[in-house]
């Protein structure tokens, strides 16, 4: 005797629900797939404008090291020609010697000073300029956890 298989609504039912989850899961993925675009759009832009800073800030720190440098050099050469000017009048080989040592002196330890702030200035420069982008990278490092 031949068993009958039953049909009838549970099978339907199943159909339809498989359907209805499906298309529940395609939109689901479809919308997060629209937020993950969007994210990543709005971080390019961000990452965009940061670069931008960056520059700027680098080009200001430069600009200001560049000021700098130029003060210094100007300043330099009129302590040499007021050196020069005073070591030439002097009225004896031991006053010359005395003035020229001074100026070494003096001139060593300006030279001392101005490097070390070159050195702070390019310090900070660097730092301005790394910091929108090191916002970045946080940004980034956040987006990938959350995602």
């Amino acid at each position: 005797m031949a068993t009958k298989t039953k049909t009838g609504t549970s099978g339907a039912e199943t159909i339809e629900t498989a359907l209805h989850t499906g298309a529940e899961a395609m939109k689901d993925g479809f919308e997060k797939a629209v937020k993950n675009y969007d994210q990543f759009m709005n971080f390019g832009k961000d990452t965009a404008e940061a670069i931008i800073k960056s520059a700027n800030a680098a080009g200001k720190g430069l600009e200001t090291i560049n000021s700098e440098m130029f003060a210094y050099a100007r300043k330099s050469i009129e302590e040499n020609i007021a050196a020069t000017k005073a070591i030439m009048g002097s009225k004896s080989i031991d006053e010359a010697i005395q003035l020229q040592s001074e100026f070494g002196k003096s001139a060593f330890e300006t030279y001392v000073d101005e490097l070390a702030k070159f050195g702070d200035l390019s310090l900070a420069a660097a730092k301005d300029a790394a910091t929108p982008l090191q916002a970045r990278v946080s940004a980034f490092v956040d987006m990938v956890r959350a995602g």
